[in-house]
């Protein structure tokens, strides 16, 4: 993917009115979030159901000037992100309806692995529950050495499920309810 791109993909989710799957139907006749802006003033002849609407929402420049300043961001923060046509995105994930067309990420990730495990449970996580949660991950290692542990980063079960993998030498990953601006819960930024 090109910067031009990545900020275009960006741009469009800042477009006040126009959705994921408006972005996704868009994407699906135009290939690219950039192709979509080059040909916006013909979208409603080329796109089905394309309204005139639709084309004059895309032409924002507030939007572009927002993506460029995330991307800013991303390079100097070490954020990368798959956009919905990207082959790396999620293939189980690109096949929701509403999957989100820009998928930010820090780190080495392997979203596409053969096998995922989402774990999560409660926030006030028992002994008995860390323990279980090592012993599950320890035993899932043995047996799928290979698999792709997925939890949030919040108190409980999801960061001990981040910890066990780690422990274990599982890959694991930390889906956050928020940007990347930012660790919450800040007690967790050394397992993140």
């Amino acid at each position: 993917m090109t910067d031009e791109d990545i900020i275009s993909g960006i741009a469009l989710t800042k477009i006040p009115g126009l959705g994921v799957i408006g972005i996704k139907n868009l994407l699906s006749v135009l290939g690219s979030a950039s192709e979509i802006f080059n040909r916006r003033n013909e979208l409603t002849s080329i796109v089905p159901g394309c309204t005139e609407r639709l084309a004059k929402l895309l032409d924002c420049p507030e939007a572009f000037k927002k993506a460029e300043e995330e991307y800013f961001f991303m390079q100097k923060s070490g954020i990368k992100c798959f956009l919905i046509n990207d082959p790396n995105y999620p293939s189980r994930l690109r096949e929701c309806d509403d999957a989100p067309s820009v998928l930010f990420f820090k780190g080495n990730v392997d979203l596409n692995k053969l096998r995922v495990f989402s774990m999560i449970g409660t926030r006030n996580a028992t002994e008995y529950g860390k323990e279980i949660c090592n012993r599950f991950l320890g035993e899932i290692r043995e047996m799928l050495p290979d698999v792709l542990i997925v939890s949030g980063l919040a108190y409980g079960i999801d960061i001990y499920a981040h910890r066990a993998s780690l422990d274990n030498h599982l890959s694991t990953v930390a889906v956050l309810a928020h940007g990347l601006d930012r660790i919450y819960p800040a007690a967790h930024r050394k397992t993140a």
